[in-house]
């Protein structure tokens, strides 16, 4: 039988892929995550990989012997180090049209609970208090807001479609996107640093790639308007985290809502846990029962294409065809 490694994963089991590849002569087996000499010492007898949060860095990557694919259980694939995947010729694949609706309506209740103080309102009332717990110019209303949305692929627009429905003056800065494409969904395309500027808010909806890494720096919040409010659901990475805590600190920063964090999970007395002026999620805003359930349904599947030697969708470092498989293309 082929062997598929499952580098780690957070379900209960893994029968969702079992059921699907164990019929087609693939075993499934599963890595406790956290396990690195584990997961070393399998790598080398795998015929596929799936991958949650694992660091597959270049030393775990040429251990890969066998390995036809790689699959990101997810969009985001900065836990693999996609060159060295490149080098060895291996394809890496990623799940990109999954849980956009759960991402977008997280953003949502970030932005939501950032400008009506929603966690403080409700703390107040069950700790036997009645009235204001937060001065009224911390109560915002969108409408009177520019917002400011950084990248605008499949999450970011599904964002700024929401945000459309409050009336807010809406910015997108995204070097991919179409001036057509954004006036069409009711917003204004401009530079990031012209958001940054006249933004009263900015969430973050951009991957995390070597241009994006600290995009959100000492520098770009200095350049923010103060007391401005910033939301992430993205990756903790675009975000430098000593900048954004000076900036909550000193208050030039006023709010930040975050599903991300760098590192993840934070250190219990990480400093930032102290603030009053944030709220932090575990990383959850992807989280559904449809969305679960269709994510590792399409990582099983592009598994069984690559058993069968057909086409791989979602290639994202640019392996067509190594010789010793079947010929791939990106979709």
């Amino acid at each position: 039988m082929s062997r598929l490694i499952v580098t780690d994963y957070t379900f209960p089991t893994l029968e969702v892929e079992q059921r699907r590849l164990t019929p087609l002569g693939i075993a499934v087996e599963g890595v406790k995550a956290g396990e690195r000499a584990e997961l070393l010492a399998k790598l080398p007898t795998a015929d596929f990989v799936l991958t949650q949060f694992a660091k597959l860095d270049a030393e775990a990557i040429d251990r890969m012997e066998k390995a036809r694919v790689i699959v990101r259980y997810g969009i985001g694939v900065d836990n693999v180090d996609l060159e060295a995947a490149k080098r060895r010729g291996i394809p890496v694949c990623n799940v990109p049209d999954y849980c956009i609706d759960e991402v977008a309506d997280h953003t949502l209740a970030l932005v939501l609970s950032a400008t009506r103080r929603v966690v403080e309102n409700a703390n107040f009332v069950s700790g036997g208090k009645w009235g204001l717990p937060v001065p009224v110019t911390d109560m915002r209303c969108l409408k009177s807001m520019t917002v400011g949305v950084v990248g605008f692929g499949r999450i970011g627009r599904e964002v700024a479609s929401r945000l459309s429905n409050f009336k807010c003056r809406l910015l997108v800065s995204d070097p991919a996107a179409k001036a057509a494409d954004v006036e069409e969904a009711g917003c204004e395309l401009t530079s990031l640093e012209n958001l940054l500027v006249n933004s009263d808010l900015v969430t973050l909806h951009c991957p995390a790639i070597p241009a994006t890494r600290h995009l959100i720096n000492f520098d770009t919040l200095d350049a923010m308007k103060p007391g401005a409010i910033l939301v992430n659901v993205a990756r903790g990475n675009i975000v430098d985290t000593s900048a954004m805590y000076e900036a909550l600190k000193s208050g030039k920063l006023g709010f930040a809502a975050l599903d991300v964090f760098d590192p993840e999970p934070p250190a219990p007395d990480h400093p930032a846990l102290a603030l009053k002026n944030v709220i932090l999620h575990s990383h959850i805003a992807s989280a559904s029962d449809e969305a679960v359930l269709k994510l590792r349904s399409d990582a099983a599947a592009i598994v069984a294409l690559c058993n069968e030697g057909q086409p791989l969708p979602n290639i994202v470092n640019g392996v067509t065809g190594p010789a010793r498989f079947a010929a791939m293309a990106v979709s």
